[in-house]
């Protein structure tokens, strides 16, 4: 089985058209569905079951990803993989898989992965089933990193698959300046978790903002975190 597919072997398999929605409205809301999950036709599969496409975020880092029954498994070490394009504004669906490390010493040392959106934004993955509200912190499950917790706590204890779909408005740029925040919709498991939340900046060890597009990383972070499932699809969200 061949486990490495390149754009042009998805085009092949028929799983790459068209990737350009116009929706008419500068927000992220109203763009996900309730109960519809399915793939859209203009949408790129990132995981499926015979290969993905994401690429070394390093090639000089030794990649130790690991891809099986069409199921995408994150490095033990630190090495994370990008999409082979830039995106700006999008929907991605994600489905996820964490583990429990009973040996951690943190909470951030358990089940720990993420989404960098543009490399800028991270929606943190992290084993933080059956953490009380009270003691949830904006770096656990669901959080953008360090930014916002989710509105909602519904991680599923390690072990379980999940799903995250996000849809991402880019931060606008006039003159080499600012004028627009980035906004994100994120629905974790079929619940809200950020509703149209306004950015004001890049999260953690996110790469600076700026005009230009980026690719989605998914962060290799000691932890075998499995993906599967994985699609994006453009949007123009002027």
């Amino acid at each position: 089985m061949k486990h490495h597919l390149s754009p042009r072997s998805f085009v092949s398999l028929g799983f790459l058209l068209s990737a350009t929605v116009l929706t008419g409205a500068p927000t992220t809301k109203g763009i996900i569905e309730a109960g519809k999950e399915g793939m859209p036709a203009d949408a790129v599969q990132l995981v499926g079951p015979e290969g993905h496409m994401l690429i070394p975020e390093n090639d000089k880092v030794k990649n130790q990803w690991v891809f099986e029954d069409g199921v995408l498994t994150a490095s033990p070490k630190w090495d994370s993989l990008v999409t082979p394009e830039n995106y700006r504004d999008f929907r991605l669906h994600v489905e996820f898989n964490v583990n429990d490390r009973k040996d951690a010493k943190s909470a951030e040392e358990n089940g720990n992965s993420g989404i960098y959106i543009q490399q800028r934004y991270e929606v943190q993955i992290l084993n933080s089933h059956g953490v009380s509200e009270k003691d949830y912190k904006p770096s656990y499950a669901g959080s953008l990193y360090k930014l916002k917790k989710p509105d909602k706590l519904v991680s599923r204890p390690a072990g379980e698959w999940q799903s995250y779909d996000i849809v991402f408005r880019a931060a606008r740029f006039e003159g080499g300046e600012k004028t627009e925040n980035a906004r994100i919709t994120v629905v974790h498991n079929g619940e809200v978790i950020h509703d149209d939340y306004e950015i004001p900046r890049k999260t953690g060890a996110g790469k600076p903002e700026g005009p230009e597009p980026g690719p989605i990383k998914f962060q290799g972070h000691h932890n075998p975190v499995k993906f599967r499932n994985v699609w994006i699809q453009k949007l123009d969200l002027e």
